[in-house]
Order: structure tokens, then C-alpha cells, then sequence
């Protein structure tokens, strides 16, 4: 029986989406930009990297001609492979939001078919009966930013007085999401992810995607950090996904890192933490070691988007990029004959667009493994259709969103 393994390297999308203009995203494309910044020369920093974006293992597997075919070009100082490993192509999201549940509900086999809801950009974002409700019923004086943030200013702004006064900041985004900052000690984690429930529960009538608690230690504005304690309360998929049926069929789902949250903990049947994309890579390769035949192991790789898309820091994406890419003849070294290993994107976070939010972008897939023989899969109409490969490919029965390319 076949194993699978999926990476979702979070936001890393390859641009030319067709719906981008609806989104404000027309031109964006993560790869393509991080490409040409750092062909540039714009992307090197003293001590992380150098020159242009080198990706050898993930242009062998065909990302040059996934970025040709979802955006029109190559990427900028990338050189061509000798030759191309593996199935290689590019998938359109039809899911209605570019956030994380999103992706990753349409990558398991689940497009999200209905409007989330979202907060105000302007002025207060929380309306004044929701914010007395969670003050009262979470037991807090009163709730600092109320408003669109970036995770890191806000905490640079805010968190002293959070500190001194014990008030919860609490902001959101373009996504559909409310997230509450508060100090692990002063405040206290157990605490805070108390009150981030109390609030999910509050939410869920507005349709909201996700509550994410947002720990952090230091004692000033300098040496304020978020920690690995990052909790995501999601609302659960509207209908089963891959992960589901998988459990139904008496298969194993291992979810490395914040995956079991993003599918509010349905069709799982291990968790295994790590902060971190190295840390979260050791904890894959050793879940691939433990994992039977049957099994799903399924990886997000947040630092792409958390660390370096949000905060669009280029020189960082490309050097977590590079990593990344060396780490994949480790992968490869641990596959079984009849194995699977799929990589992809829930959305774009293009580090060099304008705001501080995802991109609506096109996202590739590159999937290899023994016996997977080299061609392209084109331009997917959905993300689902990934999910439904992996389904095949572990012999279960087909979902109704998307078509297997195997």
C-alpha cells in the first residue's frame, strides 16, 4: 500500500491568478518577485545570502515551467534545469477568500463555496456589542487596538500598555479573522487561550474563519517576541474533506504544525508540534520514518508566510526558500517504493506588494516520488484537484470537487 506526504510551503504562490483583480492583487507573484529582487541584487542581506534565488532541487522538480505557465515568464536569474523530475503544474483557487482555511479546505478536496465574514478596514473594526460581550464573558476590563494591524507593530505600539493594564490587543486583517496578542506571564497562556475560545464562540454567529492566539514574551517594545504558542481556532470545514475520508477508511493523518488547527482538529489522527520551518522539517522526516502504509502525513510550513511574507521581508523569504530546497534530498532518502510526496501553496503573500496581507495568486504543485514518471498537469482549475491525487493515490474513493492527474 502507498504513503503520502503533503507540504503546504504557506503563501508561496507563483502569481498570474485570473481573479487577482478582484482582489487588488492584479501582478502580484511571490516567486516571480522574490526572483528578480534578488537577481537585483535587492534581496542579499550581509550574512543570510547572496545573489540570485537558487532553488536547484525545486527547479529540477519543474518550478521554472510552473511560473512560465501560471504567470507567463520564467523567473529572473533562476538558471533551467538539465533536465525535470516528477509531475509539475500550477492550480487556480476557486474558493471565494485567500486565507488559510481556505487554501488549505481546497487542497484537501473542500472549496469554500460561501463569504466568509470580514471586519470594517476603517475606523473600529469590532463592533461595540461584540467587544462588551468579550469583555464580559471573557473577564477583561476592557481590549486594546480594536482595529487592522500588522501582528508586529501592533505589538511594538501596544504591548506596554497591555503589560500595565492586563487588556487583551486584539486586531484583524484582510482575512476573516480575529487575533488577540497578550503576554504569556503577565497575561498568562492558559489564559489567553480561555479567552480566545470564549471569543471563537462569540464569532461564530458573524461567519468569522478563525480566532488565532498570539502569545508573546519580553518586557519591552525591543525585546517583545512572539513564542510557538500560537493557537488557531478555526470553524470546521463545511463538509468532510480528504482528511475525513481518510480517517473514515481507517488510515492514519499525521498533521505536522498548525494543520490540525486550520481543519479545526476533524480527520485527524496525530499532532505533532514544532515552531519553526526547521523545526517542523525534523518533524516531518521523522514522521515519515514512523508513518505506514496508508498513511497521509500533511506539513504546513508557516514561516513563509508568518515570518517573511507578512512582514515582506525578502531577503528572508528567499534564504527560507533556500533552505527549504537543500532540505529536499532529505525527503527523498526516506520514500518507500509506492510513496507520494506533493508540494504546494494555500495562497501568495508576495513580500514585495504593497499592505501587509496574502496575494491572490496561482500556487504550483510538484509532485515526485518512485515510480512517478516526469510530465506536466497543467493549469488545475482547483486546488481540489490535489487532494483528489493524493486520494488515488492512496485508494479511497473519489470526493466531488476535483479530478485526480495521476
Amino acid at each position: 500500500m502507498a504513503r503520502a506526504f503533503l507540504f503546504v510551503l504557506d503563501s508561496f504562490g507563483v502569481g498570474g491568478a485570473r481573479d487577482g483583480a478582484d482582489y487588488g492583487d492584479l501582478g502580484s507573484d511571490t516567486l516571480g518577485h522574490i526572483a528578480e529582487f534578488c537577481a537585483a541584487g535587492a534581496a542579499d542581506r550581509a550574512g543570510l545570502r547572496q545573489g540570485p534565488l537558487n532553488l536547484p532541487n525545486m527547479s529540477s522538480l519543474g518550478l521554472l515551467e510552473i511560473a512560465k505557465l501560471a504567470g507567463g515568464d520564467y523567473p529572473l536569474g533562476m538558471p533551467l534545469p538539465e533536465r525535470i523530475f516528477g509531475l509539475h503544474g500550477a492550480a487556480e483557487e476557486i474558493s471565494r477568500g485567500k486565507d488559510t482555511p481556505s487554501g488549505h479546505w481546497e487542497i484537501a478536496g473542500t472549496p469554500v463555496m460561501f463569504d466568509w465574514g470580514y471586519f470594517p478596514s476603517e475606523g473600529p473594526a469590532f463592533p461595540p456589542d461584540l467587544v462588551e460581550a468579550i469583555c464580559r464573558e471573557g473577564d477583561v476590563a476592557g481590549i486594546l487596538g480594536n482595529c487592522h494591524a500588522s501582528g508586529t507593530e501592533i505589538l511594538t505600539r501596544l504591548g506596554d500598555e497591555h503589560i500595565r493594564s492586563g487588556k487583551p490587543i486584539c486586531y484583524t486583517s484582510s482575512d476573516s479573522v480575529f487575533q488577540v496578542a497578550a503576554h504569556e506571564q503577565h497575561f498568562g497562556l492558559e489564559r489567553l487561550l480561555d479567552f480566545c475560545q470564549v471569543v471563537r464562540r462569540l464569532l461564530d454567529p458573524l461567519n468569522i474563519g478563525r480566532v488565532i492566539a498570539r502569545p508573546f514574551v519580553g518586557e519591552t517594545p525591543a525585546t517583545f517576541e512572539r513564542t510557538g504558542n500560537r493557537r488557531d481556532f478555526s470553524v470546521p470545514p463545511p463538509e468532510p474533506t480528504l482528511l475525513d475520508r481518510l480517517v473514515e477508511a481507517g488510515r492514519n493523518v499525521h498533521a505536522v504544525g498548525k494543520v490540525a488547527d486550520i481543519f479545526a482538529h476533524q480527520g485527524i489522527s496525530r499532532v505533532v508540534k514544532a515552531t519553526g520551518n526547521t523545526q517542523l522539517m525534523e518533524a516531518t522526516l521523522a514522521t515519515m520514518g514512523e508513518a505506514a502504509d496508508g498513511d497521509l502525513v500533511f506539513t504546513n510550513l508557516v514561516d513563509f508566510d508568518m515570518l517573511y511574507g507578512h512582514r515582506r521581508d525578502v531577503a528572508g523569504y528567499a534564504a527560507a526558500l533556500e533552505a527549504f530546497d537543500r532540505s529536499l534530498p532529505d525527503v527523498h532518502r526516506r520514500l518507500q517504493p509506492s510513496d507520494l510526496v506533493v508540494l504546494t501553496a494555500d495562497h501568495g503573500c508576495d513580500p514585495t506588494w504593497r499592505g501587509t496581507d496574502h496575494t491572490r495568486e496561482r500556487v504550483p504543485i510538484m509532485a515526485f516520488g518512485p515510480g512517478i514518471r516526469s510530465r506536466s498537469v497543467g493549469l488545475r482549475p482547483t486546488y481540489a484537484d490535489i487532494g483528489e491525487t493524493i486520494a488515488a493515490h492512496l485508494g479511497i474513493a473519489a470526493g466531488t470537487h476535483g479530478w485526480s492527474f495521476l
